[in-house]
């Protein structure tokens, strides 16, 4: 049951179910209702109808002669948001470096010191939150609030394909080393090989997400 006191209950259930889509706990196609998620949620039909408008908008499910199906986000959505990655964080990288101060580089090798950390674990779900954190980091930090307000919401979207990225141990230990070497380059000041590194880091997991492909 839901129970928040500074967010309106809309926006909780809004969160909640675009968290659950996009982690695929509902899958592509699947059927939902009014009375289930209500049921589920513990919340009367208002907020889950409102939650279900801005869905519809987000274009994260559809109506159907059926009823409202799951769409989440497709391997060709996926390909397109990385696309628009891949063109500008590489501003963002560079943002980064030009303003970097103290407090940013040692955040940012904390986040990659804690990878590590959980690597030897396997602990997939602490790798997958500090993958997004590396990420948020650099967007925070690049001086832009349009580039972080751009590329935050895409990195969110594809949460389910990260998933899938660090699922493998060895495709895992390959992120977490692609983010050692983009730090590294970052530390140097080197703008110019951190975009390099970053662009092969999204490239490589694209690879691993929707081929399996342990690079």
């Amino acid at each position: 049951m839901m129970d928040y006191k500074t967010v309106s209950l809309s926006d909780q259930v809004f969160e909640h179910l675009e968290t659950d889509i996009l982690s695929g706990k509902y899958r592509r196609g699947e059927i939902v209702t009014e009375l289930q998620l209500c049921s589920e949620l513990g919340v009367s039909r208002t907020p889950v109808r409102e939650a279900l408008r801005r869905l519809f908008q987000e274009h994260l499910i559809e109506d159907t002669p059926k009823g409202t199906m799951v769409l989440g986000i497709t391997p060709k959505d996926y390909l397109d948001m990385s696309e628009i990655r891949l063109r500008i964080e590489e501003l963002a990288v560079r943002g980064f470096v030009a303003n970097m101060t103290e407090d940013n580089r040692k955040e940012l090798n904390e986040a990659v010191d804690f990878q590590e950390f959980y690597l030897t674990r396997g602990d997939v779900d602490h790798l997958r939150a500090l993958d997004g954190q590396f990420h948020e980091i650099i967007y925070a930090g690049c001086g832009s609030r349009v580039l972080q307000d751009t590329l935050a919401p895409l990195h969110k979207k594809i949460q389910q394909y990260r998933h899938n990225a660090l699922q493998a141990p060895l495709r895992a230990k390959n992120s977490v080393q692609e983010h050692r070497a983009i730090l590294e380059a970052i530390t140097a000041r080197d703008a110019d090989l951190a975009v390099e590194k970053m662009r092969q880091h999204i490239e490589n997991a694209i690879d691993r997400a929707l081929n399996g492909q342990e690079k």
